[in-house]
């Protein structure tokens, strides 16, 4: 596409900036644009609501065995708890710990609740009358408030487990107390009471106390809480077997106890099998079953809370509900966009073999030769780093040709230049600023020939380039040709990014545009025209910013066939910085939606205006917008699960996904008989340039939005044609495909 500057009236270049007062453009650039605070807003609140989503569904696994610690890591704790009971109060200025009267026992159950598991052990204890207390992760609550509700409704009793499972001896007293306090509000918004019992996850019996541990419990002392462990480990978290899960889960010699059993965390149906065994034969043996803190004499656990605690509960249970919500459409979201990308990507590459096996078979043609001399237009504004370079390379052609520079109201000494270089058949047509629109019409209308070629004044064709995109003018129904542009310096990084989007996005785009004859976009540094076609349609319109695509649009409508040549190259210069680039973008992505809401009414006409309407435009809403615009939740949804779901699955995926691009690539680039060495850079392409895409696309659907009118940046030329069409030991110099074709 071409890249010039516009009057902000007219997409036009414009010569020169509009002045402002003094430190007023620096006050208004600290305020960020409506767009921008937009999407950072919208950002921030997605990235809020999967934070809230991970933190409530990450999965939270099973105790593992604890170690014993050794002498000198407990060397702090006294002997009141290591050789005392698994309740332990740190409340006061000593700890102190109870043990479970003779013959009675508490049944606990971690790391719930769980929709399926916690109802089935509420059903058994319900039928054997038993109460118990279910240590609750604050997570799991917060996405099931419904089942804490249950267990009350049951007669059995909540404690807390910590809001995100974590070891609460390795971690800060910050991270502990805010463990604590965000489980305490889950219980408050879903039951409306409180709890003082805290299990810290993964601990053991008392002594296994150690000296992180008791700093732990002091802590969470501090804050009221009275630590329950547990003395008799019933082992269910291995999934045994039933027969030893009651085995582990029996006292001896009439001892009481407080039984540690899981709810979550893994399949308990050997846990629910095994409770509803254990409890009668417990019962039968002459025990009782309590809870811990009526066991030792405490004040039973649950208590109500405040109305302004049971709101402030309620509003972050219902957080996570939306969280969940949203990241649940999403994730179906992101699978259909994952699978129509997929998809898409297999039937173009197929189309595109299919349209490149067509044309380079033995015997196809055109027609007869087309020998007609061309008018080539060169519209310039400010153009002289490559202007000279240009009009070399047209002179150079094959094919007859008279070039026709035309001068946009240059300040730079651009006709100049060309005046200069006195080369036969080239004019220079000098007229005042008025937009590249303007002045491709005026060349239009000075042309001599019927044959139009229109390139931009950073480019450069080979000798045979001309001659090979005319030569579809064979066939009478084509009305206009697209070329295949090129990235001529292939040096920097941004600029092997963006010769890897030519090849593999979009050169292999027009095969299939061509293919099913529906080409929205001829690009302006190589297209092909009848001049009666473009008069047919008015000319070049300024209706847009992105002319070459509002053009060929037209042109589609009307009837006559638009095909791409692949053969027919051209070097253009590619920005060079992500500044210069993101400004380039951002005008084609906008200007593209100005094209297609100018002709959106193709949708709905019949003939080949229809069939336009209904697979080029509905392809671009779909594929080049409505898709790009989804596709960075493939990139957020890999971060997503490296925090809080399995990495290594996460990488895989991610992994096979780049394989297919990676495939496609190649594809892609054997089509066009390029080397593929450069593809080692498409991983990071996908990492940092895809973002940038994206970035662009969405800022540009922002401002069509607000249907704010864009103004044309006109990008800070390089040069330096000059310098690759004089290097033939460059390997990726198109001089190098010059001195080809000349042979």
């Amino acid at each position: 596409m071409a890249r010039h500057r516009a009057l902000p009236a007219r997409a036009g270049w414009r010569a020169h900036p509009t002045p402002t007062r003094s430190g007023t453009a620096t006050r208004r650039r600290l305020i960020p644009r409506p767009g921008v605070l937009l999407i950072v807003v919208a950002l921030l609140m997605f990235s809020c609501l999967l934070l809230v989503n991970g933190l409530a569904s990450s999965e939270v696994g099973v105790d593992p065995p604890a170690a014993v610690p050794s002498a000198a890591a407990m060397d702090e704790v006294p002997r009141t708890v290591t050789d005392g009971g698994p309740v332990i109060d740190t409340r006061g200025t000593e700890p102190r710990s109870a043990a479970m009267p003779a013959r009675t026992i508490a049944l606990t159950f971690d790391d719930g609740p769980d929709p399926t598991w916690t109802p089935q052990i509420l059903e058994v204890l319900r039928r054997h009358h038993v109460p118990a207390t279910f240590f609750v992760v604050g997570s799991r609550a917060a996405t099931y408030p419904g089942v804490l509700r249950d267990i009350r409704a049951a007669g059995s009793e909540v404690g807390i487990h910590s809001f995100t499972h974590p070891d609460l001896a390795a971690v800060s007293g910050m991270r502990l107390d805010r463990e604590l306090a965000e489980t305490q509000l889950v219980l408050d918004g879903a039951i409306g009471e409180s709890s003082y019992l805290l299990r810290p996850p993964y601990s053991s019996s008392p002594n296994a106390v150690d000296n992180d541990a008791l700093r732990s419990v002091r802590e969470a002392g501090s804050d009221g809480y009275v630590t329950v462990l547990s003395d008799i480990d019933s082992r269910d978290w291995q999934r045994p077997g039933v027969d030893a899960i009651v085995r582990n889960a029996l006292p001896s010699g009439g001892a009481g106890g407080i039984v540690l059993l899981h709810d979550a965390g893994g399949e308990r149906s050997q846990t629910v099998a095994a409770l509803d065994r254990l409890i009668p034969q417990l019962q039968a043996q002459g025990y009782r079953f309590t809870t811990p803190e009526a066991a030792v004499g405490l004040p039973a656990d649950n208590q109500p809370v405040s109305g302004a605690a049971h709101l402030m509960g309620s509003t972050i249970i219902g957080l996570v509900a939306v969280a969940g919500v949203v990241v649940d459409a999403l994730a179906w979201l992101l699978l259909v966009v994952g699978v129509l990308v997929v998809v898409r990507l297999v039937l173009m590459l197929v189309v595109a073999v299919r349209h490149h096996r067509r044309r380079h078979r033995p015997g196809f043609s055109w027609g007869p030769p087309v020998r007609a001399p061309v008018s080539v237009i060169v519209p310039a504004y400010n153009e002289k780093e490559n202007i000279a370079a240009t009009v070399r390379s047209l002179v150079a052609s094959e094919h007859p040709v008279e070039v026709l520079v035309v001068d946009d109201g240059s300040t730079d000494g651009t006709a100049d230049i060309v005046d200069a270089l006195g080369l036969p058949n080239v004019r220079v047509l000098r007229q005042a600023n008025g937009g590249k629109p303007s002045a491709l019409n005026a060349g239009i209308a000075h042309a001599r020939h019927e044959l139009i070629v229109m390139i931009d004044g950073d480019t450069v064709f080979e000798p045979a380039t001309i001659g090979r995109l005319v030569q579809p003018f064979a066939d009478p129904t084509v009305g206009a040709v697209a070329g295949n542009a090129k990235v001529a310096s292939r040096r920097g990084l941004i600029s092997r990014w963006q010769h890897i989007e030519y090849v593999m996005g979009f050169n292999v785009d027009r095969r299939v545009y061509d293919v099913l004859r529906c080409m929205p976009t001829i690009p302006g540094a190589i297209g092909a025209f009848r001049r009666g076609v473009l008069l047919q349609v008015g000319g070049v319109s300024d209706d847009t910013l992105a002319e070459d695509t509002d053009l060929t649009m037209a042109i589609c409508r009307t009837g006559w066939r638009v095909v791409y040549e692949d053969s027919a190259r051209a070097w253009t210069e590619a920005p060079a910085t992500l500044g210069q680039l993101w400004r380039q973008r951002y005008r084609w992505s906008y200007g593209t939606m100005q094209a297609m809401w100018k002709h959106r009414h193709a949708v709905l006409d019949r003939g080949a205006s229809g069939r336009f309407g209904r697979f080029g435009l509905a392809h671009l809403a779909v594929f080049q917008i409505l898709l790009p615009l989804l596709a960075p939740l493939v990139d957020i949804f890999l971060v997503y699960g490296l925090i809080f779901l399995d990495p290594v699955t996460t990488l895989l995926m991610w992994a096979g996904v780049l394989a297919v691009q990676v495939a496609a690539a190649v594809i892609a680039f054997r089509l066009e008989r390029e080397p593929v060495r450069v593809l080692w850079l498409l991983p990071l392409q996908q990492i940092v340039y895809r973002q940038l895409m994206y970035a662009v696309l969405i800022r540009s659907a922002v401002t069509a939005l607000g249907g704010i009118r864009l103004g044309w940046q006109k990008l800070r030329r390089v040069g330096g044609l000059d310098a690759l069409l004089a290097a033939p030991e460059n390997k990726e110099s198109p001089r190098r495909e010059l001195d080809l074709n000349r042979r």
